[in-house]
């Protein structure tokens, strides 16, 4: 939680919105018998180190390529030899066995989300540093962490490609502005900005509309109002003012969500790995949650997410979930783009 307000997600949900159903949420949340591991965040400072650990693949690897010979030399050479390496290692391990990449690009986050099941929930993981910095951590998770780890990852999977450094390179591109880190302003704060940024850039695909979602017209200010809840911005009037162009920079983003009550007619459009976030009314914020639909044995939508009440967990019924969210009124929906299909476009011949 982040300081009184306590965000659910680093930048924008709030204890108040979160808290307040925690208790009530418990019963909705299977239990898990998995033990939570703790270790620091796996930091990389900035860009120049990002540098440094891709040099560290062979020049002659082609990432894409599929032999097990290449999947040995990623899987023992690029994984840094710390705690969320060798998770990193254990999961990709299960992904070949699985044989995942055969599978749709849905059923690769499904999987890859279980992996992480019972791992601890941990707020303000992003803002550990004065600078910032691209930070790592496959042991805990916020709600928005466990999304971007999970979808970057997945993406590697999908194309048989287990190199670390890639998965490194899809969390960047997912989290910031254009993939470009400078500064703590150009991480994508609000979720509606995250959805913008990387639809634009072809990694996922906002379908609220197409699910007859309504269109929500809301200035996004909620960082900026609440500055001294921000320790980046609270005593740097740079960060400020960036942050406030920012945010006047949102005016033309579009927020469509799924009003809560007709969640439960759409469960035979959505897919397992769709990209949920619970949208507000609260002033200034688009979302206070995030996580991904989980299709359950029996057919029925639950959500799989980083729960404020402690760990990675599955809640049984998405909108049962999503009902008992204090100031929700629905939910945006994003679906990631599978680039096996993006490869197979780029391979068809062109002529002019």
């Amino acid at each position: 939680m982040r300081k009184r307000f306590g965000l659910a997600m680093v930048g924008f949900a709030i204890a108040f919105g979160v808290a307040s159903h925690v208790a009530s949420h418990a019963k909705d949340n299977q239990r898990l018998l998995v033990p939570s591991a703790s270790a620091k965040p796996q930091i990389l400072t900035n860009p120049k180190q990002l540098k440094a650990t891709t040099s560290s693949l062979p020049s002659s690897v082609n990432p894409t390529q599929s032999t097990d010979h290449l999947n040995a030399q990623t899987l023992s050479e690029d994984i840094p030899q710390t705690k969320d390496g060798e998770r990193f290692r254990r999961v990709m391990q299960s992904a070949r066995a699985q044989k995942l990449h055969q599978r749709p690009m849905g059923e690769i986050l499904q999987a890859i989300a279980q992996s992480f099941l019972g791992s601890a929930y941990k707020a303000n993981l992003l803002d550990q540093s004065k600078e910032e910095t691209l930070v790592v951590n496959l042991n805990q998770f916020d709600c928005v962490l466990l999304v971007e780890t999970v979808l970057a990852i997945a993406r590697g999977v999908a194309v048989e490609d287990y190199s670390y450094t890639t998965f490194v390179n899809h969390l960047r591109d997912q989290r910031y502005w254009d993939g470009q880190i400078n500064g703590y302003c150009s991480r994508l704060h609000y979720f509606s900005q995250w959805i913008y940024d990387n639809q634009k850039r072809g990694t996922i695909q906002n379908i609220g509309q197409n699910l007859g979602g309504l269109s929500l017209k809301k200035k996004l200010n909620f960082m900026s109002m609440h500055r001294q809840n921000y320790p980046p911005m609270a005593s740097n009037d740079t960060a400020y003012q960036c942050m406030v162009e920012r945010e006047s920079q949102l005016d033309g983003v579009a927020i469509q969500y799924i009003p809560t009550q007709q969640i439960r007619r759409l469960y035979s459009k959505l897919q397992p790995g769709d990209i949920i976030a619970v949208a507000t009314n609260i002033s200034g914020l688009d979302v206070t949650h995030t996580g991904l639909v989980y299709r359950q044995p029996n057919g029925n939508m639950g959500f799989i997410h980083a729960s404020p009440a402690g760990q990675v967990t599955i809640a049984r019924d998405l909108e049962q979930y999503v009902s008992r969210v204090k100031y929700a009124i629905g939910i945006l929906v994003a679906r990631p783009i599978d680039p096996r299909q993006t490869q197979k476009t780029d391979n068809i011949p062109h002529h002019f």
